[in-house]
């Protein structure tokens, strides 16, 4: 047991290395927030959307944006697309589940509008196909993923990709980069 302690202990801290080596993921977790904070500051709102412990991710982040983080401050609008079981159900029965987050978008969302996608492998079709109607609709797309990127590379318009192939330690540092982003909006919009 604890060999297996300290070995996702190590994982960990390899990747919280690396990263901290990588001006480019440092300068990705900025314009992130940036990015955010410009549609905001433009009227804009923030979709986000993942599968399994993705979705939690997506709703803890989005939370923490409505509700608050550190600040006292009014709420900001972030909307998780997989949290409504009508919208999911009716779409992934009338269509298909691959439809379930880009029918949504198509609904909801408007030019101006951020959308980020998160998914360990880059290949979840649902946020590809999210990403392709964002593109149509000129919404901000930003991608949270592991390794190479998968397929979700070629269509974000800034992906940060952790130095992983390790699913849990992906979505650890998905998490801690969302509350980083949360810090940096809530900051930068609320500076009192």
């Amino acid at each position: 047991m604890e060999e297996i302690i300290r070995s996702r202990f190590n994982e960990s801290k390899e990747i919280n290395r690396l990263i901290l080596e990588n001006d480019d993921t440092i300068n990705k977790i900025q314009k992130f927030a940036e990015s955010i904070i410009e549609s905001y500051q433009n009227g804009g709102k923030l979709f986000i959307a993942g599968n399994g412990g993705s979705a939690a991710d997506s709703q803890h982040i989005t939370a923490e944006l409505v509700s608050r983080f550190y600040k006292e401050r009014k709420a900001l609008p972030a909307e998780s697309l997989n949290v409504n079981t009508s919208n999911l159900t009716a779409i992934a029965n009338d269509y298909d589940f691959s439809a379930v987050f880009s029918r949504q978008l198509e609904a909801n969302a408007k030019e101006g509008d951020v959308f980020l996608g998160i998914s360990t492998s880059g290949n979840s079709k649902n946020i590809l196909n999210a990403l392709k109607i964002s593109k149509k609709l000129n919404i901000y797309t930003l991608g949270l993923t592991g390794k190479d990127g998968g397929e979700m590379a070629n269509l974000c318009d800034n992906i940060i990709m952790i130095p992983s192939c390790n699913t849990p330690r992906i979505q650890e540092y998905h998490i801690t980069i969302g509350h980083i982003i949360c810090e940096l909006i809530e900051s930068s919009l609320f500076p009192n």
